[in-house]
């Protein structure tokens, strides 16, 4: 495949992924917007005939939907970040997300259809979050492994020749870790941890944490194929 064919592919994969990436994250902002309604009356009807004022009624629901919205946006800058987010934010996103589903629960129709409907919109969010947060890490992978790899594009003169370390180093030794890792999963399916990665590799822990990443994006893959 020609530089210029391998250009216009990778052109071409970019703007899907930018289409499916922007379009689920749409999609989770409606989500959001519907949960947030339904969880704001729900937790208002259950603060008011629990006897709260109706300042502190109107008030309660916000700090709940607060929570959950500041958890989510540091949970998406991690994953912009190509990381898998911290104890705390996740802490706070589940006990938020569980204090609105409890509420939409406690003053659902007391049946089991009417308290799975009422849930329903919290655990929508959720999930559709979470998908947000997979294709996010997975666009920071894309752009990680094209950056590292960019000098694989340059003409041979600029590189020391055709077969020099610089250009079959990098992108082959990538792939060979990214294969030992795929080799060696735990019983249970996860890869390597990048600690035991980077230690058999003699690299970084960043180095680690691209190959796994970029391996998981299906970035080694599409290599082979083109």
């Amino acid at each position: 495949m020609t530089n210029s064919t391998r250009h216009a592919c990778t052109e071409d994969r970019t703007r899907s992924d930018r289409v499916i990436q922007w379009t689920t994250i749409l999609t989770v902002g409606i989500l959001a917007g519907i949960a947030a309604t339904v969880s704001y009356r729900h937790l208002h009807m259950l603060a008011i005939r629990h006897g709260e004022s109706s300042w502190s009624a109107a008030l309660l629901p916000l700090s709940v939907d607060g929570m959950i919205l500041a958890a989510s946006m540091a949970l998406l800058s991690d994953s912009r970040r190509g990381k898998r987010g911290g104890l705390v934010p996740w802490t706070l996103l589940v006990i938020g997300s569980l204090a609105s589903v409890g509420a939409n629960v406690a003053v659902a129709e007391p049946s089991l259809i009417g308290r799975a409907v009422a849930a329903w919109p919290a655990f929508a969010l959720i999930g559709g979050m979470e998908m947000a947060f997979r294709l996010v890490r997975r666009s920071v992978a894309r752009r990680a492994f094209t950056r590292e790899n960019e000098h694989d594009e340059a003409p041979a003169d600029q590189q020391g020749g055709q077969n020099s370390p610089g250009k079959l180093s990098r992108r082959s030794l990538q792939r060979e870790a990214w294969e030992w890792a795929d080799q060696n999963r735990e019983p249970n399916g996860a890869l390597p941890r990048s600690a035991d990665l980077a230690r058999h590799f003699h690299r970084s822990l960043r180095w680690a944490r691209l190959v796994k990443a970029s391996g998981a994006a299906g970035m080694f893959a599409r290599d082979a194929t083109g």
